[in-house]
């Protein structure tokens, strides 16, 4: 990633009659980066993705690609390739064909700019058979090694070399994922729009399709835009998220920062499970939640104001109990594999806690938190109005 604007959102909206989908909304996305746009259905995260690749037109506001105002130009004539939720292959064409069709209609107009002008294309065909003159055969020839040649390193990066005269009905979805993306690529474009292209497949190969998906942006250095609504998604490939609600962006940071520093409710349950419980910011560094003192760093609220007191389940500390801040006890306890994942009743209130230790249902348990594992927030307004 670097620190160069590609794309910038400029106070965008879309309206589809009386309804705000999008709602001036603006965002810089940088040249080489991965960002992924999380949210629920009807957030307006696919209708921002469409907007960026001409499908949709905005209501109001700039979509600005490279410097330049995109507003009503059409998807072909942007730098941008998008890889659709539904992949849109053609069954009746073989892999090859699949990934080539894009490639098919411009590329002449590619070769010319591959090779520096048209001048310097007949040029290389002319230092290959200088006996024979510069035909349209020659030319067609030409175009179909470097098509054939695009498509080989296409299928390459998905892993999918030798596959060029498979049929799609023969292919499995993770497979044809990969053919869309490979079709996505072969043009090298600057951009490259996801909307979704992994709810189709089970779980397994979308964990491995994630993974493959980052190595891939990595190696191409292109600029990818992810939309889903599966937060672990959107945590173990993105350089930054974008979290939207309601047509708004709610929070825009680092997966690490926002799952650490949600800035509301919203983010803080959209992002992880979580415990939120009301506190009071008692004075600088400590903060009183459940009846108790606890230390806490880093905020700066009036000295006795409400505060939302935010700690994630593997934050708490299970300790003795005649060494705890807090006594609670087990009401469910379920085995997660890596960690035993409880509810515990604290003063009646249940708490999520991921431990280590095996715990029953009605045992006593003891906790603790760090201070700086406490996470305070600002309490939303809607809460100060129940």
């Amino acid at each position: 990633m670097t620190n160069k604007v590609i794309i910038e959102l400029d106070q965008v909206s879309k309206r589809f009659d009386d309804s705000v989908i999008v709602n001036n909304i603006s965002l810089q996305i940088y040249e080489n980066e991965f960002i992924t746009l999380l949210g629920p259905s009807g957030c307006g995260k696919t209708t921002t993705l469409r907007m960026i690749g001409g499908f949709e037109t905005p209501s109001s506001g700039n979509i600005i690609i490279e410097g330049k105002v995109f507003n009503d130009l059409p998807p072909y004539a942007r730098p941008i390739n998008t890889v659709f939720q539904s992949y849109a292959l053609f069954p009746n064409l073989n892999v090859e064909d699949n990934v080539a069709f894009g490639l098919n209609n411009r590329t002449y107009t590619y070769l010319v700019n591959f090779y520096g002008g048209e001048d310097q294309l007949k040029s290389e065909i002319i230092s290959e058979n200088p006996e024979l003159p510069i035909t349209k055969k020659a030319i067609k020839k030409k175009i179909n090694e470097h098509i054939k040649k695009s498509v080989s390193e296409a299928l390459s990066l998905v892993s999918l070399k030798n596959y060029e005269k498979r049929r799609i009905t023969q292919m499995s979805g993770g497979q044809q994922q990969r053919v869309a993306l490979a079709r996505a690529i072969i043009n090298k474009p600057h951009i490259l729009l996801l909307d979704e292209p992994l709810a189709a497949l089970d779980l397994k190969l979308r964990q491995n399709m994630q993974y493959e998906l980052k190595e891939m942006q990595r190696k191409l250095g292109i600029t990818f835009l992810f939309v889903t609504h599966d937060q672990e998604e959107a945590m173990t490939m993105s350089d930054r998220i974008v979290v939207m609600k309601d047509g708004i962006i709610q929070q825009l940071g680092t997966p690490r920062k926002i799952y650490n520093e949600p800035v509301n409710r919203y983010v803080a349950t959209f992002i992880g499970e979580t415990n939120i419980l009301p506190g009071t910011y008692v004075k600088k560094d400590l903060v009183n939640f459940l009846g108790v003192n606890f230390d806490c760093v880093g905020y700066t609220f009036d000295n006795n104001e409400t505060v939302d007191v935010v700690i994630r389940p593997e934050d708490w500390d299970v300790v003795e109990v005649n060494q705890a801040k807090l006594e609670g006890i087990v009401t469910s306890v379920i085995f997660k594999g890596v960690h035993n994942e409880l509810e515990v009743d604290v003063k009646g209130i249940n708490l999520m806690v991921n431990t280590y230790e095996n715990y029953n249902v009605g045992q006593p348990i003891g906790l603790k938190v760090d201070p700086y594992e406490i996470h305070l927030m600002k309490v939303d307004s809607d809460e100060q109005n129940l």
